[in-house]
């Protein structure tokens, strides 16, 4: 038996009918919500072996991964090439001497030379169709107060919030143990009171386990984040071992770490879609294959 059809002006009239019953319904026709989604990445630096970048590239997109972040410096024409012709997304760049060069330092020379880095990472994230540059804000230490580094750095980012907003590229502050903006409400006033869509965060969910729960990072920053590194961290190796052990813990299998289920229904709550991007040892294939499939295992089932 034949498929049955329909013409033009039965579909016309279905559509018109449609929308009649819409109109008096007094109910506003609405489109179905976008599901949310986690979209898979690593570091570069995780990537072992002294392969072309091609063939990293070609092997992390076999592996399931859909994109990368760049934390080192790379030579443009190889990281385009490797990006073409693997189909791997350069989704971000992390800044490459924010350690080094911190925008807090009491040197106004150390914090020009910051600015001057910061600003190449946009040019070279942009380059690679990235949208973000990953940016540790300030450092406090015995040399530097926390109020000189809130305003140091501040100040400083400023300079290169215009060549953001030229390419569309944001300035994303990680959360890492520097010492520095170390609760979700200091870090929501930070990001704020740059009154720019520029800035936010790139959320480290294992960094924050130490002194904090993942999920009411989560809840505070809310649409202030705008990547994520997944991470784990575990409480009972760092008290047994060293504050540093706790991350030696595998994704999934900290005692007392990551709550997993807890982060994924805060993301929901939020309603986070984006990069999350593996932050944790790497090596070669079957390494960043095991860890792959980690990463599938606890943030299975977002955005069904």
């Amino acid at each position: 038996m034949s498929e049955p059809t329909i013409d033009r002006r039965d579909f016309l009239a279905t559509g018109a009918a449609t929308l009649a019953a819409v109109a008096l319904s007094g109910q506003p026709a609405q489109a179905a919500e976008p599901k949310l989604k986690l979209h898979k990445a690593v570091k570069l630096s995780m990537v072992g072996g002294n392969e072309p970048l091609l063939k990293k590239f070609k092997m992390l997109k076999e592996i399931g991964y859909e994109g990368i972040d760049i934390d080192s410096p790379q030579k443009m024409d190889e990281v385009l090439k490797a990006r073409d012709e693997s189909g791997l997304i350069v989704h971000g760049v992390v800044d490459y001497v924010h350690w080094r060069q911190p925008l807090s330092d009491a040197d106004p020379e150390v914090r020009a030379q910051g600015v001057e880095t910061l600003i190449q990472c946009l040019k070279d994230s942009k380059a690679y169709g990235g949208t973000t540059v990953l940016l540790v804000p300030a450092v406090v230490n015995k040399n530097v107060t926390y109020a000189q580094a809130y305003e140091r750095s501040q100040a400083e980012i400023k300079k290169a919030l215009p060549t953001a907003q030229e390419l569309s590229v944001k300035i994303l502050f990680e959360n890492v143990w520097n010492n520095f903006l170390l609760s979700p409400l200091e870090t929501a006033r930070y990001i704020d009171e740059f009154e720019s869509p520029m800035v936010g965060s790139y959320f480290d969910i294992g960094n924050v386990v130490r002194y904090g729960w993942p999920e009411d990072w989560i809840q505070t920053l809310g649409k202030r984040i705008g990547k994520l590194d997944i991470k784990e961290y575990d409480r009972k190796l760092a008290g047994d071992q060293g504050v540093y052990k706790g991350f030696s813990a595998e994704l999934g299998d900290a005692a007392d770490g990551c709550d997993w289920p807890a982060v994924l229904v805060a993301l929901k709550e939020i309603g986070f879609s984006g990069w999350a991007t593996a932050e944790v040892a790497g090596g070669d294939k079957a390494r960043l294959t095991e860890v792959s499939q980690r990463m599938d295992k606890i943030l299975a089932g977002y955005g069904v």
